[in-house]
């Protein structure tokens, strides 16, 4: 099965909700809505051989009754943000079409770097949070991408992935999070490998364009670039097309969006979505939702930022119209929905059957619109281009890692001193394994800081520390970490004689003994000093409520009518 919107000619029938330039993410082909590698620079894309992907569609997901009414009417209160074409859960009328909708969801590696990020410790309750990147592909693959996006010297190129989202449940399963990179981020992309032909890309030279991660090797090279910038584990990805999104508008009558003027995204030399609403709230769908989510000239300053606000607005309002509004019963209309859906999905293995999406959409319903939260990574120019904001960026990455809820309103982290009842051993008789953990989104790990710290321990006693030279991994915050309850006091033992909180002290599964990971908060000097962490949303964020109905988008003056 070929990897849509990655490389490949397989054709879809039918043209779906298409807006004037096309169906991909951005304006125009690869974003430049002036023409093709436009404001790119050296950003643009380079033919590359096409081939076909080594994962095919299908598989059979947990049996269901895919047909009953009941449960058809169920699926659609879920609750999530952008993935509204999980609808297709219910959408079958037996096991024959269940298995085509399976054969139509294309799948692919979730991961092609070659490190490793730690998964997050469960909580007191055993549960654990999900995250999921959304990909917005802005390939032309297809005849009928080449006619939806234009610009035929693009057919068959590198694709990019001109939306990346970032979508957090908490793992209470009460919040959820949404963090957007623009795609004009400059960044370092690792190492991927290409699991089809084992093409090696080495890592980029220097910081380029996020969007260039999809053309090295597939979405797992996002994946993999998304990690290592945020430290945050990703469990899933899923890549799409607008379609989906846009039937599920057209399914629920249209969402509503806001314009604080009339607005006709179109200039003279033809940049522009064609967008034209009149001032004040629309109800768009078909081709006019497919523009909203595509327009860059006429919002605000006409960046990538500013379409970024102008889809968190539109996902929003989709989730707040499908647990108010929706009442989709015509067994018609829903079959539809599932042809387009799955057709318009590329997924990893994990997601990769109708069964594994209706599980996951189980999961995302359980948040009510006032708990989602929708975010811009904060960011600061460097001439066209954006880089992560120093601080702001790390703090909220930093959040999304510990689950915090982003709204404020969610539990926070545990932080009482409570020693441990089991007794700790005598210094010299508890081992203790050093990692270095300083390694961050932006800094190289510390050169023997493992080394160094085992050095401290040594002279209070502990004589069986030793330092891991093998590997530097990533940690914020230096921690202790203990397999077993019965090694819970050595633990504690060792952090107080380092001044390191109790509550930096954790049980966890991934270690075999007692070991103290020296985190990004600890580069430097012999005396650890604990930082009181604020955990409120950077500003720069540009955070959004699901709940908010009056948020409007702002109108470029130069672009009204």
């Amino acid at each position: 099965m070929v990897r849509s919107g990655v490389r490949g000619d397989r054709s879809r029938p039918g043209v779906r909700g298409a807006g004037e330039g096309g169906k991909g993410w951005a304006d125009g082909p690869h974003g430049a809505e002036s023409g093709p590698g436009a404001d790119e620079g050296d950003n643009a894309p380079v033919a590359e051989p096409q081939g076909h992907g080594r994962h095919g569609g299908g598989g059979r997901g947990r049996g269901s009754a895919p047909g009953r009414p009941r449960r058809r009417r169920r699926v659609l209160r879920w609750s999530a943000t952008v993935l509204a074409v999980l609808i297709l859960g219910t959408a079958g009328a037996g096991y024959l079409y269940y298995e085509h909708l399976n054969g139509n969801i294309k799948k692919d590696d979730l991961n092609l770097g070659d490190k490793e990020i730690a998964k997050p410790t469960p909580n007191a309750a055993g549960q654990t949070p999900l995250n999921i990147l959304v990909i917005g592909s802005d390939a032309r693959d297809t005849k009928e991408n080449q006619q939806l996006g234009g610009a035929k010297e693009t057919f068959g190129g590198t694709p990019l992935a001109d939306v990346q989202m970032l979508v957090h449940l908490s793992a209470d399963r009460s919040n959820m999070s949404v963090i957007s990179m623009p795609r004009d981020t400059l960044l370092q992309i690792p190492k991927c490998t290409d699991p089809d032909d084992g093409k090696v890309y080495q890592a980029s030279n220097g910081r380029v364009m996020t969007n260039q991660s999809l053309g090295r090797g597939g979405p797992g090279c996002t994946v993999a670039t998304w990690q290592e910038l945020t430290g945050i584990h990703i469990d899933h990805f899923m890549m799409v097309d607008f379609s989906g999104v846009v039937s599920m508008a057209d399914a629920i009558g249209g969402v509503p969006v806001c314009v604080t003027a009339n607005i006709y995204s179109k200039d003279s030399q033809g940049h522009g979505s064609g967008l034209k609403l009149k001032e004040g709230t629309t109800y768009i769908k078909g081709k006019q939702a497919l523009q909203w989510l595509r327009t860059r000239y006429g919002f605000e300053d006409g960046s990538d930022i500013a379409r970024a606000k102008a889809q968190h607005q539109y996902m929003n309002a989709m989730v707040r119209e499908l647990r108010e509004n929706a009442t989709i019963t015509n067994p018609n209309k829903l079959r539809k929905l599932a042809e387009e859906a799955t057709d318009s999905l590329t997924v990893d293995d994990g997601l990769g059957t109708v069964a594994k999406l209706y599980d996951l959409s189980t999961e995302l319903r359980k948040v009510a619109p006032k708990r989602i939260t929708m975010t811009t990574m904060p960011y600061t120019y460097v001439g066209a281009r954006v880089v992560p904001k120093e601080g702001d960026a790390e703090k909220l990455f930093r959040l999304v890692r510990e689950d915090i809820a982003l709204d404020g309103k969610g539990k926070k982290k545990a932080t009482a001193e409570q020693a441990s009842d089991d007794p700790a051993a005598a210094e010299d008789e508890i081992g203790v394994l050093v990692e270095n953990g300083t390694r961050t989104s932006t800094l190289a790990p510390v050169s023997g800081r493992a080394s160094t710290v085992t050095q401290l321990l040594v002279r209070e006693g502990f004589t069986k520390t030793t330092a891991d030279q093998t590997s530097a991994v990533s940690e914020d915050e230096t921690v202790v970490r203990y397999p077993s309850a019965e090694l819970e006091g050595d633990a504690q033992a060792v952090a107080k004689a380092l001044g390191i909180p109790l509550s930096q002290v954790e049980k966890s599964t991934n270690v075999s003994g007692v070991t103290l990971v020296v985190g990004a908060d600890w580069r430097e000097g012999t005396a650890y000093k604990a930082k009181k962490e604020n955990d409120r949303t950077p500003e720069s964020a540009d955070a959004l409520n699901g709940a908010n109905k009056k948020a409007c988008m702002q109108v470029n003056p130069n672009f009204t009518w």
